[in-house]
């Protein structure tokens, strides 16, 4: 016997007990005899079913495909007249959308939408932890496990999403996280994404857990290793119960944690990673850290599928020719990801991220929480946490931005981008006009998002989305960020923030003069 689960999208979950259902099949089922099933156990979808489109791992399925243990399929209703999926609930616009339910590693139009949330409206996650448990989960199909998206009521392809950050608390009790060293021969070009065991070749295979330990992950078919991924140097911190600090523990602690992982990673009922904690490493002991979580993937749905942890410009970048299903070419990446996996630490409770809207509804999206981060996250992963996260969400029309920008909180910025004081103001002001300047040039703090497979190229692509959104150059752009702030660093090898003070006329050209004065000018 094997278990699939079905994801019900497009109007269909309304009529059944759940968007989200487990169902047991015969080994060697097809995609027809799952569907027999589901008309038996959910009768009232019957008028719906002969007419869905089946998708598998991002990709149409046809009624006679053999389905696989613990594949996940999406039953979508097609749009009328057109080959185009309708992801979105068809239902009233809800003021608060809660979110417990998890994508399998991808991201894009054919990933079922919650909601819609209401413009203006909330929505509240129970998120999982990112990069490490799902990286030794092969059958998740991406480097993270984010929520499922959130259609936004009257967000059309075009505009952009304001997304206010509302709150931010960690449930972990405990984490693990370190370098990490990909497993050669156990993943087909990309370990993040297209995981293989090395022993029965099964692709994104189930996994059974067998103790504890690096080799704990075994393959269910054949029972091999099959974690795609070991450390190279690791720890185990635990936090104190008020999340403000944590401390790395020895052998014996980590062990003893790692026995209870799933309650101490405080895992949502509805995760499929292996927690990190099985692995109990312990390399680096004693070692004190501060707490200040942040979310690593926060964005909108990109427009074609893409594994989440891909949806920027450098993972993106390992997509372009690669052997397996979710290769695209350079262009093709340039044009659908949205460059929502960010691992920028000032993307945390108080600050302004506004986003593009690629696909209807734009499918706000969020998961990878961070305890802490220095910025550059130079180690390649730090400390992931589950946690609960409130967002209020707003469509700008018209705003056809191709990237995030940010406005931090103001503890966050730069010191050249913090808002002259009043004494600093008075005083340039005096100067001003003793060289024959009548008034000061009136400007607001931003963040300009950039990506690239390096940081240079990040930069280059940062500085000319700020050129584009402020209607002026790229030379002018690298002067203001001089002068008047900096190039941040928010993950090594390729993201960027270009942070500088902007002229309040272009931000109010641009639309988003507002955001700023409510963040700054109080």
């Amino acid at each position: 016997m094997m278990r699939v689960r079905v994801r019900l999208g497009a109007g269909l979950s309304r009529f059944a007990a759940a968007p989200l259902l487990s169902l047991e099949l015969d080994d060697g089922a097809t995609i027809a005899q799952l569907l027999d099933l589901l008309t038996a156990r959910e009768p009232a979808l019957e008028p719906a079913l002969p007419s869905v489109l089946p998708i598998v791992a991002g990709v149409h399925a046809e009624r006679a495909t053999v389905l696989q243990d613990g594949d996940e399929v999406a039953l979508l209703i097609p749009v009328a007249g057109g080959t185009e999926m309708a992801t979105i609930e068809t239902r009233t616009a809800r003021q608060t959308v809660f979110v417990d339910t998890f994508t399998d590693g991808l991201l894009g139009p054919d990933v079922p939408m919650l909601g819609p949330v209401a413009n203006g409206g909330h929505i509240v996650v129970n998120t999982t932890p990112g990069c490490w448990g799902p990286m030794i989960t092969p059958s998740i199909r991406g480097g993270h496990e984010v929520a499922q998206p959130v259609a936004v009521e009257g967000a059309e392809v075009g505009d952009a999403i304001a997304i206010r950050i509302k709150a931010i608390e960690v449930t972990s009790l405990a984490t693990a996280s370190g370098n990490d060293q990909a497993m050669e021969g156990r993943f087909n070009g990309d370990p993040y994404c297209a995981p293989v065991c090395a022993e029965c070749g099964t692709e994104w295979p189930q996994t059974r857990v067998d103790g504890i330990g690096p080799e704990s992950i075994r393959c269910a078919n054949c029972g091999a290793d099959a974690t795609p991924f070991t450390f190279t140097n690791g720890y185990t911190i635990a936090f104190d119960p008020t999340h403000t600090v944590g401390v790395t523990l020895h052998k014996e602690a980590a062990e003893a944690i790692a026995r209870d992982a799933a309650r101490n990673a405080q895992l949502p009922d509805n995760s499929a990673q292996n927690p990190i904690l099985l692995f109990a490493p312990h390399d680096i002991v004693g070692m004190a850290a501060r707490l200040r979580p942040f979310l690593g993937q926060l964005g909108t749905s990109p427009s074609t599928t893409i594994p989440d942890s891909h949806n920027a410009g450098d993972f993106g970048a390992f997509l372009i020719g690669a052997p397996h299903r979710y290769a695209l070419d350079g262009p093709e990446l340039q044009r659908h990801k949205t460059d929502g996996h960010l691992d920028i630490d000032a993307v945390r409770a108080g600050a302004i991220l506004v986003c593009p809207v690629k696909v209807p509804g734009g499918g706000v999206y969020m998961g990878d929480m961070h305890a802490l981060q220095g910025d550059g996250e130079i180690a390649g992963h730090t400390a992931d946490v589950s946690g609960t996260v409130t967002l209020e969400v707003e469509v700008i029309k018209d705003l056809p931005i191709d990237g995030p920008v940010l406005f931090p909180v103001a503890e966050d910025l730069p010191y050249l981008a913090k808002p002259l004081t009043e004494e600093e103001r008075m005083r340039a002001l005096e100067l001003a006009r003793r060289h024959g300047v009548a008034e000061l040039e009136e400007t607001l703090p931003i963040s300009v998002v950039g990506t690239g497979p390096d940081l240079n190229s990040a930069t280059d692509n940062g500085l000319a989305r700020a050129a584009e959104l402020l209607g002026t150059t790229v030379p002018e752009i690298m002067n203001r960020a001089t002068v008047t702030g900096a190039i941040e660093i928010g993950r090594h090898p390729g993201v960027v923030q270009v942070t500088f003070r902007a002229p309040v006329k272009a931000l109010e050209a641009s639309g988003l003069a507002g955001y700023a004065r409510e963040q700054y000018a109080g």
